[in-house]
């Protein structure tokens, strides 16, 4: 057989060889992914699980209880009787009588994370509780303190005080190192059942608005989270704390896989913000912003929505001594971005008072670099907490003018000024009228009430009508008081 030389052109040779390596190639991945997907070849392979994890981190995960004593409207004599409730309804609440007592029992989730007995948990585990009790995963029961809550975070820290500093730990991660799709484990004690590890993985990072504590930015995990499990561990696959399990998502209750956590910066935030006297302090930095949205960017030439932009700064805050301007639009804190007004103090918040910070800024299509000094809100003007007393309708109600200071421990916006009641006592006429802290005091018989003194002198003189202006958020309200 003969064969003849046959001329091919030069591109139909180099096509040729290049669907041969494509199919070369296809064919290399195609191997390779079913190299990964092959079934287990051994026992070991078969027998991976996340036991041993679970055996390393779950004794610092702790149960804790709370009693707290409550009063109810006491409804004697026929009032109890069933068929006369029946008779008038179940919303009937019979004549006035007298109250009594009793036992409200609740139970969340805890973390050792010292070992000589610091528990982080959930503000909202704990509140108004009169009775704390921890029991540990190897069944040890101790009386717990309140050491700090902040309302702020929802977090709370409690002590216990064991015989000897032998108690279990989990070690606080960085979770700024988190990623969407990181494994992770929740671990806590849902609905009572008893110690329970749920798997799932990181949902989302950095979700606000999710419940109304003041510094949002919440880890999502589709890791099953019940009631019980608040103040509970989430962790990642070094067996490291990275988040506080706080809330979910549902309609029912019941998980349905939206769970929310607390990063565990804010933890070692939290603790690093203690001071000497037990009080929590934070940094600040003294703007006002929002989110960029489609319709901002447009206007401001930017290439897609990104950062907050800033809409007031507080004179002589951290941001104006570093030359922060209105109009800024601020991207990153410490190269972390911040898209929303809530990320951004969250990202402040998580930082050390007494060293800087550095803050990417557009400003005018130009970048910069912004390093700003973190301290501590200021408390001017002084507060001046005063207790109201005698009679006139704001007996009772405790007030102060409001400072940067002040509006932190409040949970209020520090841009705000003037006279704001900051505490009132029960049965006392401030309470009767429905004041509520959080009020400000505008106006006392059309006369305005800008600091403290202004209040305090014109009680001094007798009146026989009062007309007090209150603000309420961003209502207006007329009280109208005769003697």
């Amino acid at each position: 057989m003969h064969y003849f030389p046959v001329k091919r052109p030069v591109k139909r040779i180099v096509s040729g060889l290049l669907v041969f390596i494509i199919m070369a190639t296809v064919a290399g991945m195609t191997r390779a992914q079913t190299a990964e997907r092959e079934v287990p070849r051994n026992r070991a392979q078969i027998q991976l699980s996340y036991a041993p994890l679970v055996r390393q981190s779950a004794p610092a995960v702790v149960n804790v209880f709370t009693k707290k004593l409550v009063r109810q409207r006491q409804r004697g004599g026929i009032f109890q009787d069933p068929f006369f409730r029946r008779f008038f309804g179940p919303g009937f609440n019979g004549f006035p009588g007298g109250s009594q007592q009793r036992i409200q029992n609740s139970l969340g989730s805890g973390v050792i994370i010292n070992s000589s007995g610091l528990i982080v948990t959930n503000r909202h585990v704990i509140k108004g509780a009169d009775e704390i009790k921890v029991v540990l995963n190897d069944r040890r029961e101790f009386d717990a303190k309140i050491v700090i809550t902040d309302e702020k975070t929802d977090l709370a820290f409690l002590r216990i005080k064991p015989e000897k500093n032998n108690l279990p730990t989990l070690k606080l991660a960085d979770s700024d190192k988190l990623a969407v799709g990181d494994l992770v484990l929740a671990i806590g004690n849902p609905f009572g059942v008893g110690q329970t590890v749920t798997s799932g993985i990181v949902s989302g990072l950095a979700r606000t608005r999710i419940t109304g504590t003041g510094l949002a930015s919440f880890i999502q995990t589709d890791a099953a989270i019940n009631p019980g499990n608040s103040g509970g561990a989430l962790i990642g696959m070094d067996g490291k704390l990275v988040g506080i399990n706080t809330a979910i998502y549902s309609k029912s209750g019941g998980s349905q896989g939206i769970g929310f956590a607390i990063p565990s910066n804010m933890v070692r935030a939290v603790i690093a913000g203690i001071s000497k006297n037990g009080k929590l302090v934070r940094p600040w930095l003294g703007v006002q912003g929002q989110t960029v949205t489609q319709d901002i960017a447009s206007s401001i030439s930017m290439k897609r929505p990104q950062g907050i932009l800033v809409s007031d700064i507080y004179p002589g805050s951290p941001a104006d001594v570093a030359g922060i301007h209105i109009g800024d639009v601020i991207f990153a804190v410490n190269n972390q971005n911040v898209n929303a007004p809530e990320t951004l103090n969250f990202r402040i918040a998580t930082l050390e008072i007494g060293k800087q910070a550095e803050l990417q800024v557009l400003r005018k299509n130009k970048m910069l670099s912004v390093k700003i000094g973190l301290l501590p809100p200021p408390e001017k003007p002084p507060s001046r907490i005063t207790k109201l007393t005698g009679e006139q309708p704001l007996a009772g109600s405790v007030v102060g003018n409001l400072s940067p200071a002040l509006a932190e421990n409040l949970n209020v916006n520090p841009f705000q000024k003037g006279v704001i009641i900051v505490n009132i006592e029960g049965n006392t006429p401030a309470a009767r009228f429905g004041l509520r802290v959080g009020d400000f005091i505008r106006e006392m018989n059309g006369t305005p009430i800008k600091r403290v003194q202004n209040l305090i002198d014109f009680l001094k003189i007798e009146k026989q009508q009062w007309l007090i202006s209150i603000q309420r958020g961003g209502q207006f309200l007329k009280l109208k008081v005769n003697r």
